[in-house]
């Protein structure tokens, strides 16, 4: 048998007559397989499979004669219902919310008037991964994504995150296929890199000096470094002894005297030799390179790569290299940027497409961008309408159409000074948080009211002004803009960002030297330009924002597996009905305007709300409990309400803040800075 012939026809390609077809690697039937067919698995009763999933909803019926189980295995969006007889196995192992199961059984179809059109009766349960019922922290009760952010490890079991994660993959195979398909090559760009594509500074360092300091402080600790006093009296008695057997020597002494006297003089060489040895660690660990010197530098010639080195904002600049040799070329990974920024908007890592073309110009870089945001859009209708229907349903009901939008749409375009032109018509009755002018960087309202009121469809914004592009950007004839572009969609605002690269040598050298860069570590780039130079352009697409617009969700920190991001928590487990604690606040800058919010998750009881008094610069404040009023609502999980929440300005370093909480809860502290959009009015 050829391999050909060995691979399954796809899911969705097997005809009503064909047998279900059980996943490769896996001793398993996908549910996707069962219920994606057009006649939702009912042709395929009959048949016996296995599947194995995890328990969504359990529930014993007939007495405790049968156990009514709602599986789902993260291959779509749809539960499969499966019927366990009590004589199959236990029950009470098998209904908690959570539990993984693999278990063998007859697809049958349900009785008239049922919802599912097909269910699995079984017959055998392969294996049981039990749930402790009390303890899992995902019951069936409908979770905040603020909750889940704090059990990322298991939010993937919820619809909400399965289907994100559903919805990411796809995105990231619609990626490959489009730029394989237009004959790109895939380059894997580094992680860690010596050079800063944005000149932003905004950097994470990678360095080993402070571990190596940290080992050979924790090799001092127990057995602490000679001084210079100890070495020179160790040195002295090294020469006493040398003389001594020189001595012994001319007055010709006994051979045991002398030889007495060499043991003597070799141990105390030995003991020389550790010193200094001990000393010269002391040394390195006094002077290591982890920490700054006396003039305040510090040594990087010391460190792993003998150089600064950080993790990558971008793989632009290195992807730049083999589009100068390979003409198409395009990167997909994590890039890091160490932004002091808590928005919903804002990830520490977060993943980038960059695809690089050579003899290209910028026409042909937004001709190319419009039509990948467009594929990816259209593949999302194609091939994962299931998860976006489930997003339009519960997320955002206005996601789908904008989707059909986007794919079907052609872009708008227009230059940044026609922009700023209908901005400033626009806000002489529009009031605008970011003042518009000539020379700004367009603020997030103002692309979207570009893309959502003005347009109403994408809008791709050219010839940024020099002043706020980075160095590598192709400056136009007129020396005030360059041919850069920005791809607005409605929901997000900007998407992609790219440009025409410069490839005059002499231009890019002065750029680099106007930005405040040193030349050294943009040498080699600079070398794309000395030999055999070309025109080329590219950009940028930030894939979480990309699955921002597409899934309509709000926090970043949703559509990634990993979020990592600036965070400034404090938890404190309250079990006791009266607790008074100070919080002491030393990271503040002073007079800084911060917003300090007590979020108070209940696991039983009335839902809290009420705040006895304002926070207000140093004074000691109480805060007190109520109910939530005379029609207390009950919360059987875990809830969440804001208690207090203000903008204060007041707040100094090393001061203290006194609470009393009277009741049994579970605390979070936020700390961080004011959310521009949250109005006192909000509050």
């Amino acid at each position: 048998m050829s391999l050909d012939s060995a691979v399954p026809p796809p899911l969705d390609k097997l005809s009503l007559k064909d047998a279900v077809q059980e996943a490769q690697f896996s001793q398993r039937v996908l549910i996707h397989s069962i219920l994606s067919r057009a006649d939702g698995g009912s042709g395929l009763a009959g048949h016996t499979i296995r599947i194995g999933g995890w328990v969504k909803t359990g529930r014993e019926q007939g007495k405790g004669s049968f156990a009514f189980l709602e599986l789902n295995d993260g291959s779509c969006p749809g539960n499969l219902q499966v019927i366990v007889d009590a004589g199959v196995h236990k029950l009470s192992d098998l209904v908690p919310t959570g539990t993984c199961v693999h278990v063998e059984g007859e697809l049958k179809v349900p009785p008239e008037g049922a919802k599912q059109k097909v269910e699995l009766r079984v017959k055998n349960v392969i294996n049981v991964g039990p749930v402790d019922a009390g303890k899992y922290p995902l019951p069936k009760t409908k979770l905040t994504l603020e909750f889940l952010r704090d059990v990322v490890h298991l939010r993937p079991r919820t619809n909400t995150i399965s289907a994100i994660a559903r919805i990411r993959n796809a995105l990231a195979y619609a990626t490959h296929t489009f730029f394989q398909k237009h004959g790109f090559l895939y380059v894997h760009t580094p992680i860690v890199t010596t050079s800063d594509c944005e000149g932003a500074g905004e950097m994470f360092q990678v360095t080993t000096l402070i571990s190596e300091a940290e080992k050979l402080e924790k090799e001092l600790k127990d057995n602490p470094a000679p001084s210079e006093a100890d070495i020179k009296a160790a040195e002295l008695v090294v020469k006493e002894k040398g003389e001594a057997v020189a001595q012994l020597k001319s007055s010709k002494a006994s051979k045991e005297e002398i030889s007495a006297s060499v043991a003597e003089l070799s141990k105390a060489k030995e003991n020389l030799l550790k010193l200094q040895e001990r000393f010269k660690l002391g040394e390195r660990c006094r002077l290591s390179a982890g920490f700054p010197k006396k003039d305040g530098k510090i040594d990087y010639s010391e460190d792993f790569f003998a150089r600064q080195a950080f993790l990558t904002v971008s793989g632009q600049l290195q992807v730049e290299t083999y589009a100068c040799a390979l003409s198409s070329v395009y990167t997909f990974g994590p890039t890091f940027r160490a932004e002091n920024s808590h928005t919903s908007r804002h990830l520490a890592e977060f993943w980038m497409v960059e695809p690089e073309i050579a003899f290209a110009d910028i026409k042909d870089d937004m001709n190319c961008a419009e039509a990948y945001v467009k594929f990816l859009c259209q593949w999302l209708l194609d091939h994962c309408y299931d998860d976006m229907e489930f997003m339009a349903k519960f997320i955002d009901k206005t996601a789908i159409d904008r989707l059909k939008m986007v794919a079907s749409s052609n872009f708008y375009r227009i230059t940044y000074t026609e922009a700023v032109s209908i901005l400033e018509e626009a806000s002489k009755e529009k009031k605008f948080e970011n003042a518009v002018e000539w020379g700004i960087d367009l603020a997030s309202e103002h692309e979207r009211f570009l893309t959502e009121e003005k347009f109403k469809a994408p809008v791709i914004v050219y010839n940024y002004p020099k002043a706020i592009k980075a160095f590598y950007m192709k400056v136009n004839e007129d020396n005030k803009t360059v041919a850069a572009m920005d791809v607005l969609v409605p929901k997000v605002g900007e998407l992609i960002g790219g440009s025409q690269r410069e490839e005059n040598y002499e231009v890019l050298r002065d750029r680099i030297l106007e930005m405040g860069l040193p030349l050294e570590p943009y040498e080699w780039y600079l070398d794309l330009r000395r030999y055999g130079t070309v025109k080329h352009s590219g950009f940028g697409l930030g894939f979480e924002r990309m699955i921002l617009f597409a899934t309509g969700m709000e926090n970043i920190r949703d559509v990634i597996p990993f979020p990592r991001f600036l965070s400034f928590r404090l938890f404190v487990n309250v079990h006791c009905d009266m607790l008074e604690f100070r919080l002491r606040f030393e990271a503040f800058r002073p007079f800084a305007l911060y917003c300090f919010l007590l979020v108070v998750e209940t696991w039983s009881g009335s839902l809290p709300l009420g705040l006895g008094h304002c926070l207000t610069g140093s004074a000691v404040c109480r805060l007190r409990l109520g109910a939530w009023g005379s029609g207390a609502s009950s919360a059987t999980g875990a809830s969440s309400v804001l208690l207090a929440g203000k903008c204060f300005s007041t707040f100094r370093p090393n001061s203290h803040y006194h609470f009393t909480i009277s009741q049994s809860y579970f605390i979070t502290f936020l700390i961080g800075n004011p959310i521009p959009q949250l109005t006192e009015e909000y509050w």
